[in-house]
């Protein structure tokens, strides 16, 4: 058995990711382990883009049976875990289920459970990004680039929170270069009952997409959830794409050569944007999964939120 799936001494919680030492979660984990006494470290675990079944199952096997391996935060591999190793849950929570992946492992009492945690976490970041009142005031539109798993559990959550009465996009654009997932991504949202108006483009280069994003309405907010970036080189705009006006810009990544936040930041003045990074996703994603996984209460508001990202910020 390899080194790495040797039993643990200490409490541990895992990071599956592509470069997880390169994550800022490393240098904040310490510190909320500390505040929150966990009495417990984090280990990344490393795989390819879509590597091989085998090398996920060996990883949630080992997670299973070793007893003071307590669960995993998943990111990059949600989808491909979660269809390598669904066998080896003992249950999944509903959104898991719906999106087929997982972004929280956690035990209880011996059973394995996947929990897919970004329609939580995007909501609660949305929420700080956008005024209350801005989508019925504005009439304005959201662009997502991307039509992957993040941007799929942001529309869960935006039709979640239109079903109980709240303020939402007028429409929902989604641009993503390949086929595959925009029509995977329609066939949630016609499985779910999706009722905001939406359009789904095939646009495989960035040209295409900043053609999409100059018809946007004024207030509009633009999404980046390619992954390009961070995940790989580039933008999915160019350079002469055109922000809309008073705009909201969100990028999900907080580290990497971010070209698309650099784009958007250019244009800050001169469009009157609100650009805002993926540190407070980053946050959330992580402080969801950190008190499922340690079963422990992290509020999402107030003193108690503002506690653990301050020391997070402290340790970025």
């Amino acid at each position: 058995m390899p080194n790495e799936y040797s039993p643990r001494s200490d409490r541990t919680m895992y990071f599956i990711g592509v470069t997880t030492g390169k994550s800022s979660i490393m240098k904040v984990f310490p510190k909320w382990a500390e505040y929150l006494k966990l009495n417990a470290k984090i280990e990344g675990f490393d795989f390819l883009h879509h590597d091989a079944a085998g090398k996920y199952r060996e990883a949630v096997a080992f997670i299973k049976r070793d007893p003071l391996s307590l669960g995993a935060l998943v990111t990059t591999h949600k989808i491909d875990l979660l269809t390598a190793c669904r066998d080896m849950f003992d249950s999944l929570d509903p959104y898991a289920d719906i999106l087929g992946e997982v972004s929280s492992i956690s035990k209880r009492g011996g059973r394995l459970i996947g929990h897919a945690k970004d329609p939580i976490t995007s909501g609660l970041s949305l929420e700080r990004i956008v005024p209350d009142g801005h989508w019925k005031e504005t009439g304005a539109d959201m662009l997502l680039l991307g039509a992957g798993g993040s941007c799929l559990a942001l529309t869960m959550y935006l039709k979640e929170k239109k079903d109980k009465g709240g303020d939402v996009p007028a429409r929902i654009i989604v641009d993503n270069r390949s086929r595959p997932r925009l029509d995977e991504m329609r066939r949630i949202h016609e499985k779910i009952g999706f009722d905001i108006p939406i359009e789904y483009n095939l646009c495989p280069t960035p040209d295409l997409n900043d053609k999409v994003m100059a018809a946007l309405k004024p207030g509009s907010m633009v999404v980046n959830g390619t992954g390009l970036g961070k995940d790989g080189p580039g933008s999915p705009l160019t350079d002469a794409g055109v922000f809309p006006e008073n705009g909201q810009v969100w990028e999900f990544n907080y580290r990497g050569d971010l070209v698309f936040l650099d784009q958007a930041r250019a244009q800050e003045k001169s469009r009157n944007l609100h650009v805002v990074d993926g540190w407070d996703y980053f946050v959330y994603g992580w402080t969801r999964v950190v008190a499922e996984v340690f079963d422990v209460d992290i509020p999402v508001t107030g003193a108690g939120f503002d506690a653990v990202s301050d020391l997070a910020a402290s340790a970025r």
